[in-house]
């Protein structure tokens, strides 16, 4: 098992930059997919992007292509989120989640490990 706390959401001006980290603990993290997903209030949670055990294959959402990047120290067992030009519509609770898995997934029910979340919330 892995244990996942996430890191650095906050209040932004849209336009405004963020970078959130998840740190991971427990088992082996560079066994493990990691993934970022979020959920806004009535909404159902949405995959942002995920980043394959060895860092080299990273997938994103249309609406996180081109300016949000996922990346992961394995040495640091932490996957981050760096996220640009904030617009309002990014508002949500944002979730770090692993998964053991041969093939990176964007799928939530594929994710057994959640992190329990943080706040990021894009002022207009």
């Amino acid at each position: 098992q892995v244990h996942l706390v996430e890191s650095g959401g906050g209040l932004v001006q849209a336009g405004g930059s963020l970078r959130l980290s998840c740190a991971a603990s427990g088992d082996t993290f560079s066994m493990y997919n990691m993934g970022w997903f979020r959920q806004a209030p009535g909404k159902e949670r949405e995959f942002v992007a995920a980043i394959k055990r060895s860092g080299g294959s990273t997938y994103y959402a249309d609406s996180a292509k081109g300016r949000f990047t996922i990346s992961r120290d394995n040495a640091k067992n932490t996957v981050y989120l760096q996220m640009n030009s904030l617009v309002p519509e990014d508002t949500a609770v944002y979730y770090c989640a692993g998964q053991n898995r041969v093939v990176v997934t964007a799928v939530p029910r594929d994710y057994a490990y959640w992190g329990q979340g943080t706040q990021v919330t894009v002022s207009s």
